[in-house]
């Protein structure tokens, strides 16, 4: 035996979620010391730290979601941004989240606005789940998009143009995308 710890994606997600409850970041060394694995390691699971950044604010932001879509009262086009509301209170609410984008906004614009962080496409494919839900079937994947875009720029409105979040522009500017698209 080589001595080697071996963990899979998962395992090391897992504990990147916790670490980051904890710190708001994900410090690869402290990660590794966390795990009793090696750096390597570590980094031979993840392909990098932007891809695991990418993947644990999925796995956290996946929750989020998942809990707003349990408890969305509503249908159509108000049960949508119920959910959207919903999720964007809480991640507004976020701690570990706030202290992510005000320490690290380059690696936090670069993950969660650029195609290399994978998450806009992971969310565009669930708010069209969503979509169907609330019974909003005539929604394409191209109003999934843009609804997605309209919340992520009053959710990273303090990263991307150094103003507050205003989540009821942004609520507005997706109610009347879905009224016209459905």
């Amino acid at each position: 035996m080589n001595g080697r710890r071996v963990v899979s994606d998962d395992e090391v997600i897992r504990a990147a979620c916790h670490f980051f409850l904890r710190h708001g970041t994900i410090d690869m060394d402290g990660l590794a010391a966390t795990m009793c694995i090696s750096r390597a390691t570590l980094y031979r699971v993840t392909h990098g730290r932007d891809r695991l950044l990418s993947d644990v604010l999925w796995r956290l932001g996946d929750r989020m979601l998942g809990e707003a879509r349990r408890r969305r009262t509503r249908s159509g086009v108000d049960g949508a941004i119920e959910v959207t509301h919903r999720f964007a209170e809480q991640l507004l609410a976020s701690e570990p989240f706030r202290r992510f984008l005000a320490a690290e906004p380059d690696a936090a614009a670069r993950i969660l606005l650029t195609h290399t962080g994978r998450l806009t496409e992971r969310v565009v494919v669930t708010q069209q789940e969503i979509f169907q839900e609330v019974g909003l079937d005539s929604a394409s994947a191209d109003t999934a998009y843009l609804y997605v875009r309209i919340i992520e720029s009053a959710l990273y409105a303090e990263l991307v143009a150094g103003r507050s979040a205003d989540l009821g522009v942004a609520e507005q500017a997706a109610r009347t995308l879905l009224l016209a698209a459905c």
